[in-house]
């Protein structure tokens, strides 16, 4: 009969054996949710709970705990951040916006939800991140035509929403069929920032005001320029969203059912569970996050990478794609990948050819310049992790002795001179002996 010690030692070797055969992540696993009320973290458990059924080790704490912390000693204790507390003035602790902002320029990843309520401290943040609340501390996106059906005697705060992006990688492959309900305050999205998205927008008949009061002058946010959910991806890769609605994530939300108004059709569940589980796979780097390794070149008929390249010399460049699917790397496969042979500006730019197995590649003969060149691949695709490295090489021109004995374009030239030497010994013997 097993000892306990043996079935402790045997469970140990399981584990280790586990976590041996998992492959690593292009992120940690450890979040740290910011709340301005604990009974959040029951209101809000489903979400919640799908993240930690995913493997991440969640640390809930309030806004305002005197002890938080987003780093010590120089490392990051976190590596990503849940922004829940949408009416907290000021965060306790080292953390304030600049510390939010520094943690996502340092490469981490957010998600922030307001309502009603937002403080100037999280306005502050999101308008950092490209994206403007309204300024009407009590303004609500109202639509009294795309209004879910248990609003309609209200004030058609509660929207059912379908207008997503159009985007595999942020929404997933599976398309979110049934509205997404929210309730809260819409934003714009920075024009002079090209790095925000909107995932969810209003329809072109909502418009932002105080449902309370009566209108006394045109709303400065109407239509679809109301963005009710965006996303940001930074150039340092790190992934933002950001939502005008907490209730967006609740268990109310995630299981009620939703019927859009003047449509006949109703869903036993609202798309908000599928949608705000997607999204937050893409924030947290489960889907869309490429990597490039192996990357070789060499001269066609070589194996081994020269320090150096002569002009017009044939070579071939490779590199691996691979993209995380959440529990594995998979082979990337996409016909946009390009190279670049640069320098100052591409001399050779060649759209790379693959295997559907990871393996990008392409031959080209060097350029007749010679110089320091860059192998150079910058991809970027919406939804994706943007790829960019280079490699650097030197070309140098012919040597003396590896010039062609007879250059076929200089025959004009060898005829012109032997013909000239030719006449001029003619000329010279009729002149001598002619009488």
């Amino acid at each position: 009969m097993a000892t306990p010690r043996r079935v402790l030692l045997l469970l140990l070797a399981l584990a280790a054996a586990a976590l041996a055969g998992a492959e690593e992540g292009p992120r940690g696993r450890r979040l740290l949710v910011l709340l301005d009320d604990l009974a959040v973290r029951s209101s809000h458990s489903a979400f919640f709970g799908s993240l930690q059924a995913r493997g991440f080790d969640l640390d809930f704490r309030l806004a305002d705990d005197p002890k938080l912390s987003l780093h010590r000693y120089g490392q990051y204790l976190y590596d990503g951040l849940v922004l829940f507390a949408p009416s907290t003035p000021r965060f306790g602790g080292s953390v304030d916006q600049n510390a939010v902002l520094e943690f996502i320029d340092a490469g981490h990843d957010v998600i922030l939800a307001a309502d009603s309520s937002a403080s100037d401290l999280i306005r502050g943040i999101a308008t950092e991140c490209g994206v403007d609340f309204d300024e009407d501390p009590e303004a609500m996106v109202i639509d009294h035509i795309n209004y879910a059906v248990t609003d309609v005697d209200g004030d058609h705060t509660l929207i059912a929403g379908d207008d997503l992006i159009q985007s595999d990688v942020i929404l997933g492959s599976k398309k979110i069929e049934a509205p997404v309900l929210f309730r809260g305050i819409g934003h714009t999205a920075n024009p002079s920032n090209s790095l925000v998205l909107k995932v969810l927008s209003a329809s072109p008949s909502a418009y932002s005001a105080n449902p309370k009061t009566k209108l006394a002058s045109p709303p400065s946010l109407t239509g679809s320029a109301i963005s009710l959910v965006s996303v940001m991806q930074a150039r340092n890769n790190a992934r933002v969203l950001i939502s005008g609605s907490l209730d967006l994530f609740s268990n109310l939300f995630l299981k009620s059912g939703v019927q859009k108004a003047g449509s006949k059709k109703r869903h036993e569940r609202a798309g908000n569970e599928q949608f705000v589980t997607e999204t937050s796979k893409w924030v947290f780097h489960e889907r869309g996050h490429l990597k490039a390794i192996n990357v070789k070149h060499h001269k066609v008929g070589e194996t081994n990478e020269p320090g150096m390249y002569r002009i017009n010399d044939d070579l071939e460049y490779s590199v691996e794609i691979y993209e995380w699917s959440g529990t594995s790397w998979k082979p990337y496969v996409a016909d946009d990948v390009q190279l670049q042979f640069f320098m100052m500006s591409p001399y050779v730019l060649k759209t790379m050819s693959t295997d559907k197995k990871g393996l990008y590649s392409t031959s080209f003969k060097v350029p007749d310049v010679y110089g320091v060149f860059q192998f150079k691949v910058e991809y970027q695709r919406l939804g994706y992790t943007g790829l960019s490295f280079t490699k650097q090489i030197p070309v140098r021109p012919y040597r003396h002795n590896e010039y062609e004995r007879f250059i076929t374009s200089a025959y004009p030239y060898y005829t012109a001179s032997f013909s000239t030497m030719g006449a001029f010994f003619i000329f010279s013997f009729v002149y001598l002996y002619h009488k």
